[in-house]
């Protein structure tokens, strides 16, 4: 039944279970263990042989609720909660990953997924061959019989990039990889990875899922075998868990969902058009404009363009910090799908771990400054990067 209903009837309803109390908003189980009626029945859990809770770190039920809503939002058979977006990049990975193993990864991802990627995964003998996944030919061309993994993030994060979902899991496919996609800035409501083809889909929960700038968390989603492997052979013995009062905010927050991203892409759209006819801007990266690379893709891989922005001032890296400082309602700080907005200087935060050369091979200018864009609204935003101009 919740998985025939409109995804914004699952945002409320989906993978809740009737409280015996009658309580309509479900519990928070703050609690870090759970009782056994014998030491027989505790073995029995041990052993995997009667349902039931053990230790939060192995399950709680407030997390499962969010688990549940997820994996049905994002059609997946499971899903597995983390303590943060990178504690769901590192466990989805180290869950297909062993020493000898190679993993083809787009150039240009959040910049801890990078360091990720180019200097923790090669310690433990993982190869990483990074490539630009607009091109599938390089995609092709870079599998080898070693490689395990094809990761990306599609809008690329910072410069909104967009990758063909369907086109690269089959190329992947083919070569019996699997594909995990970063869909953190689209959520499962503007884009459903699994049902274009990917084999597994994460979440920085901490963006628009929870929408309120008030958790970190992550979400893993996937098969079941898959999920019941992250969770019991990675997630269990690494730790990134996500606390209960954690998933229980996150529950809370994406009832709001489809509301919310309703408004963050139409002022988004707004604000896009604005600064692509702003004669101070050399370059605006908005999948919902005519002229981006991805904008075939709109109404198709994905129903709207979503709510962040990036663009290249006409200035250099001084003049582009002092634009960022003059504006008064924009808030100066890094993560996006809040209800305030947005701004940051991608080269010198979100992507300092890339070298300048690094950068400016995945298209990271000095001059680039990427935005949130909240619920506020649309025209106070845009006079104040008026403003912020003049």
């Amino acid at each position: 039944m919740q998985q025939r209903w409109k995804q914004a009837t699952q945002l409320v309803h989906a993978g809740h279970e009737k409280d015996p109390s009658g309580a309509l908003v479900s519990p928070l189980y703050q609690s870090a263990t759970f009782t056994f009626t014998s030491a027989e029945q505790g073995g029995r859990r041990f052993a995997g042989d009667e349902p039931g809770y053990i230790y939060t770190r192995l399950g709680n039920p407030t997390t499962n609720e969010l688990e549940r809503k997820l994996a049905v939002l994002e059609g997946a058979e499971a899903a597995a909660a983390t303590a943060s977006g990178m504690a769901a990049v590192s466990t989805a990975l180290l869950t297909h990953l062993s020493q000898g193993d190679h993993i083809v990864a787009s150039h240009a991802v959040y910049g801890c997924t990078y360091s990720f990627l180019t200097e923790h995964l090669p310690r433990y003998g993982v190869e990483v061959t990074l490539v630009d996944c607009k091109d599938a030919d390089a995609v092709k061309a870079a599998i080898t019989s070693k490689t395990k993994v094809l990761f990306f993030e599609t809008p690329v994060n910072p410069h909104l990039d967009v990758y063909d979902i369907s086109a690269l899991s089959a190329i992947a496919r083919q070569q019996q990889v699997v594909t995990i996609v970063d869909n953190t800035f689209m959520t499962p409501l503007l884009q459903q990875p699994i049902k274009l083809g990917a084999d597994m889909v994460i979440h920085s929960a901490t963006k628009y899922l929870n929408g309120h700038g008030d958790v970190i968390a992550g979400m893993i989603c996937g098969s079941e075998a898959v999920i019941e492997k992250a969770k019991y052979e990675v997630l269990k013995d690494f730790g990134g868990v996500l606390s209960p009062h954690d998933a229980w905010l996150i529950l809370r927050g994406m009832k709001t969902l489809d509301v919310r991203l309703s408004r963050h892409c139409a002022s988004a759209q707004r604000i896009a058009e604005y600064l692509q006819n702003h004669s101070q801007v050399e370059k605006v990266y908005y999948p919902g404009l005519n002229d981006h690379q991805g904008n075939s893709l709109v109404g198709k891989q994905m129903k709207q363009a979503g709510g962040v922005i990036a663009f290249e001032l006409r200035c250099d890296l001084a003049g582009s910090i002092a634009f960022v400082n003059q504006l008064k309602l924009w808030t100066i700080a890094v993560s996006l799908g809040d209800a305030e907005s947005l701004i940051q200087h991608p080269a010198s935060m979100t992507h300092s771990p890339y070298t300048p050369e690094q950068r400016l091979a995945a298209g990271i200018s000095d001059n680039l400054l990427r935005i949130s864009v909240g619920l506020e609204d649309s025209e106070d935003l845009i006079a104040d990067l008026e403003q912020a101009f003049t």
